[in-house]
């Protein structure tokens, strides 16, 4: 079926229930593909319906709905997990793995994998020191965790040890991301609640995450030495969110706990096993090629690439050939938590991979590969399709009505960022909190490139050209790089704890902002007389009602209600015989308008000014 012609072209036209699924980032030759169409014509479609775009360019969700309800499409964007799974499908790797698909006989129980979660300050990272004896927070500027990372510890329970995996979230708000990817690989949440401070805002966010996954909760109530502790009192404001303790005839498991002084860690480890036999079939197949999660990962100076992986089907050995997002490599080496080498990881275990290519992100999923072919061609097919999709997203859209406006006012002010980190969760991270700063759309922010690692001389090479600012989040340009970028004025910042990041850049863009007036008025004074004088014209006997009449400021006048002048100066001011520079509320004066002259009894004079209004 032909669409009527559009500008003079015919397109293949659906009956508004056809469903066409398109990829992040795709383009106009992908879409004209599907509905087998002429890319030149879908080009001149969109024209006519103010958007310009050619036909290789990726385009964003909201143009592909403008033009699905033109042409009569049911546009659907296929999500990240099903764009991989169609890319894993193409080189014949399944990525089904679980209980469910795995029969009964190959399937063998594996640890659990905890998170903890809960407000900023409430201990968590002093309890997972508790739990393995380790001091992390020490080394975490502003005492906040900003990295995350995964570990294991062993308990005896009812006669036989048990692993338990912990996956170490970070605290501050802007982490939001990344504890919401930490739910995905979680099959228990420990909630940390401290009990002389009760449920806080980001205690009942990251309830909403592990909720929302559908995971178990096991709440350790922190903080039970300090004076002002009020463990009873955490267990009724939780009742508010669903959690029931135990002891109220709810299911929740709940343990009074000290991280400091290291009070009943061994009840609650005993909880999450307890709660993990009770609500979880947590079994694996070991006997399979590796299926798992890049939890973090980051560029060391003398292992190169290296990712913190969780494996959740299979078994991961030295040797294998994967890939994990847009990276890829053969696995050179496996380290555990404590820095030794192992030679395979198998389900719920968690274990420091090098030899990849590149920093993969955090959350990227990463399989076994046949070969190191195939991997370096899955990983080169995703690169693309994610450049095509920060394409996409990066697009400035410009409709043909606005065109001519903001041809006149010059171009849009527009923030580029350049972001470089430490670690991969931290660069999405500060990623996200930044494009969710809102100051309008005068100021455009867009983040042109993001990376791990030392900030390098390409990194300064694109600053320059697109005049752009590069953050450098616990990373420094060192040497020549830093002697360039002095020499080049390119902006270098330096951000040790997140949200400083977010104020400044939040600051900058406010500071782009042009300048807001409001009117402000002075005073207003009502023409009681007129007096006529060859000199100076009609001057105008009044009396203030209100504020101050002063000399040289703009005035209006009003007469019954309607404004009759606009934008006149008060050129002279007398009080009796002299000239004065302003009369106050109460005082009757002589007012001149300079070359007006319609003045009647009673019209208002009002004066004003325009002040430039602070930014929220």
């Amino acid at each position: 079926m032909q669409a009527p012609s559009i500008g003079g072209v015919t397109v293949p036209r659906g009956d508004g229930s056809t469903v066409v699924r398109v990829r992040q980032g795709a383009t106009l030759s992908d879409f004209a593909d599907k509905i087998n169409a002429n890319p030149a014509a879908l080009v001149t479609v969109l024209f006519h319906l103010g958007e310009m775009a050619t036909a290789t360019q990726s385009l964003d969700e909201d143009t592909f709905q403008v033009l699905g309800q033109e042409l009569g499409y049911d546009i659907r964007m296929v999500s990240p997990e099903e764009e991989e799974r169609e890319l894993y499908d193409s080189f014949d790797i399944d990525l089904e793995f679980g209980v469910e698909s795995e029969d009964d006989d190959d399937l063998a129980a594996r640890p659990p994998v905890v998170t903890v979660v809960g407000h900023v300050d409430h201990g968590k990272t002093r309890l997972l020191d508790a739990i393995r004896n380790e001091d992390v927070a020490g080394g975490e500027t502003g005492g906040i965790t900003q990295h995350i990372g995964a570990y294991q510890v062993h308990r005896e329970h009812d006669g036989t040890e048990r692993a338990i995996t912990f996956i170490d979230t970070p605290g501050h708000e802007a982490f939001t991301a990344m504890r919401a990817r930490g739910a995905k690989v979680t099959d228990i949440a420990i909630l940390v609640v401290a009990a002389d401070d009760g449920v806080m805002p980001q205690t009942i966010e990251a309830l909403n995450h592990m909720q929302a996954a559908d995971v178990p909760i096991v709440v350790a109530v922190n903080k039970i030495d300090v004076e002002g502790a009020n463990p009873q009192k955490i267990r009724q404001q939780l009742t508010e969110y669903n959690l029931v303790a135990e002891e109220y005839g709810g299911e929740t498991m709940f343990v009074d706990v000290s991280a400091k002084q290291g009070q009943n860690i061994d009840s609650l480890l005993d909880a999450v096993l307890l709660t993990a036999d009770a609500a979880l079939d947590l079994r694996a197949n070991p006997d399979r090629d590796a299926r798992g999660v890049a939890i973090e990962a980051n560029l060391d100076k003398g292992r190169g690439a290296t990712a913190t992986v969780l494996i959740q089907s299979g078994t991961l050995r030295v040797g294998d050939a994967i890939v994990t997002g847009a990276s890829y490599g053969r696995v050179r080496a496996m380290l555990d938590e404590h820095g030794q080498n192992v030679e395979e990881a198998e389900p719920s275990r968690p274990v420091q991979v090098l030899g990849l290519s590149s920093v993969p992100r955090a959350g990227d999923t990463f399989v076994v590969a046949p070969d190191d072919r195939t991997a370096r061609q899955i990983a080169e097919k995703r690169e693309a399709a994610d450049r095509q999709a920060a394409l996409a997203k990066a697009r400035k859209r410009i409709s043909l009505e606005d065109l001519n406006e903001a041809l006149a006012q010059g171009k849009v002010d527009t923030l580029n960022l350049i972001l470089k980190g430490d670690v991969s969760g931290s660069v999405e991270a500060l990623e996200d909190a930044l494009l969710q700063i809102d100051v309008g759309d005068e100021v455009d922010l867009r983040i042109i490139d993001r990376g791990v690692g030392a900030i390098t001389l390409n990194n300064i090479n694109l600053a320059m050209a697109s005049d752009a600012v590069i953050l450098g989040f616990n990373v420094r340009a060192e040497g020549q790089n830093a002697d360039v970028a002095d020499r080049e004025g390119v902006e270098i910042r330096y951000y040790s704890v997140i949200y400083q990041a977010i104020e400044e850049i939040e600051q900058a863009l406010k500071g782009m902002l042009k300048p807001e007036f409001e009117e402000v008025e002075l005073g207003s004074a009502e023409i009681r007389e007129i007096f006529r004088s060859s000199k100076f014209g009609n001057i105008a006997g009044s009396i203030v009602r209100s504020g101050e009449i002063r000399r040289g400021t703009r005035a209006r006048i009003t007469r019954n209600g309607v404004v009759v002048a606009e934008n006149i100066e008060v050129a002279g001011l007398r009080r009796f015989k002299d000239d004065v520079v302003e009369v106050r509320e109460g005082f009757e004066c002589g007012i001149n308008l300079g070359s007006f002259n319609d003045l009647q009894l009673e019209d208002l004079i009002t004066t004003y000014e325009m002040r430039e209004k602070p930014r929220a």
